[in-house]
């Protein structure tokens, strides 16, 4: 709850003042300009590194790993996205900061830690996998409801039609 009084009133405040300030030191129309100014040079470097992170999730993805890091990269991507088109200096900060390549993985690899990433399998009705040493010997299980042990022999895909 306090987070939340946090985010929505103090930060606004904080906002506020700080262009008030930079606005009478520089002037309002520069004021303006810069906040429009990092708001694209913010968009810019999103684009980017959303495609080199995309790029390195699809390689772990390709190799047979689980691209945890990656995801994780791309929320805080997100964010940074979202931080950097809200007006503000204090929020442009903290959005180039979620876009800087070494404070995200940093940040990343935070958020990571509390976190546990669990793989799934993803099941289609009409395919199951069954194992090439006694595919049957549970009857009572449906095929795609046995355990995936690799080392219990090879796994072979095919199509079934369920009778009963």
């Amino acid at each position: 709850m306090k987070f939340l009084f946090l985010l929505f009133i103090v930060i606004p405040i904080v906002e506020i003042t700080i262009l008030i300030n930079v606005g009478e030191a520089i002037g309002a129309w520069n004021t303006v300009g810069l906040v429009i100014l990092s708001a694209f040079i913010g968009v810019n470097m999103l684009r980017y590194q959303s495609l080199s992170t995309l790029a390195r999730a699809q390689q772990r993805a390709n190799q047979g790993e689980i691209p945890g890091q990656e995801m994780v990269e791309g929320i805080v991507l997100a964010v940074g996205g979202a931080l950097l088109v809200t007006p503000g200096f204090v929020t442009d900060v903290i959005g180039f900061c979620c876009l800087i390549p070494f404070t995200r993985q940093s940040l990343a690899k935070a958020l990571l830690s509390r976190f546990t990433v669990i793989a799934t399998e993803q099941r289609h009705s009409a395919s199951a996998q069954f194992y090439s040493q006694d595919p049957f010997s549970n009857a009572s299980q449906e095929p795609h409801d046995r355990p995936r042990n690799v080392s219990q022999g090879e796994i072979i895909d095919g199509e079934y039609e369920r009778k009963d």
